[in-house]
């Protein structure tokens, strides 16, 4: 069993919209997923489809200019993102501290 590994790249993100269809390319989200905060969460949760998928990691880099921009989004986001981590033992979410602006 291999580790899946997802980079979700917030270089250029502006606002909440600008994560949100970031989330849903570069985390391979499906086709319905909703483009909120819940919908993000519950899908997260479900990256892990089962045990022989392996786990899942997910790197999150450029995140410090959307985070001075939108401090109040990217602190919601890190909680969603913290949370699904402790929903779904199989996924692991870090913050890159390198090559961000």
């Amino acid at each position: 069993m291999t580790e899946h590994v997802l980079t979700l790249d917030l270089d250029g993100v502006t606002d909440k919209a600008d994560l949100m269809d970031r989330c849903a390319r570069h985390l391979e989200l499906p086709d319905r997923f909703a483009r909120n905060w819940d919908a993000l969460a519950d899908s997260l949760t479900g990256l892990p489809d089962g045990p022989e998928e392996g786990p899942v990691l997910v790197i999150v880099r450029n995140w410090r200019s959307y985070a001075k921009e939108r401090p109040e989004e990217w602190e919601i986001a890190q909680e969603v993102l913290a949370a699904a981590a402790d929903r779904a033992p199989a996924l692991s979410v870090v913050l890159a501290l390198g090559g961000s602006s």
